[in-house]
């Protein structure tokens, strides 16, 4: 994904619940050295949910299709993770440090133009689903 100012807007679904609606916006950033960081916030319109934050870093090695990152979770805390990059998505799997629920999750950003992103997410909890996200990522000019 480019750098720069995305938004984002979607459903939240948690098991047995109705889809919530949910806004947010991603700051993408690239150094010189192939480093990455992407900083997101999720709010939840009109509902109790609490917000999302969360800081992703790591690197890709130039000519790569696979890398690691660290990852700071709201309501995961400490998070390990690897992602792979397709012709058109970037797949995510992660997993939290040191859980004894053994909670991990994974992002699937499906690319739809140069500009625009169909993200799909899920947390786990054991083998279950607890929570899944579908939502439109677009970078702002």
């Amino acid at each position: 994904m480019e750098a720069g100012r995305w938004t984002i807007e979607g459903n939240w679904l948690e098991r047995n619940e109705m889809p919530i609606a949910v806004k947010g916006a991603s700051i993408i950033a690239w150094n010189q050295d192939n480093w990455f960081t992407m900083v997101t916030k999720l709010v939840f319109p009109g509902h109790h949910y609490p917000e999302i934050s969360c800081q992703y870093r790591g690197r890709l090695d130039g000519g790569e299709r696979q890398y690691n990152y660290i990852l700071h979770h709201s309501l995961l805390e400490r998070v390990e993770g690897e992602g792979w990059i397709a012709p058109n998505s970037i797949i995510q799997r992660y997993w939290v440090l040191g859980d004894r629920q053994r909670r991990s999750g994974f992002e699937t950003f499906h690319r739809l133009n140069k500009t625009t992103y169909h993200l799909s997410s899920g947390i786990l909890k054991g083998h279950y689903l607890t929570s899944t996200m579908e939502a439109t990522m677009e970078r702002q000019p």
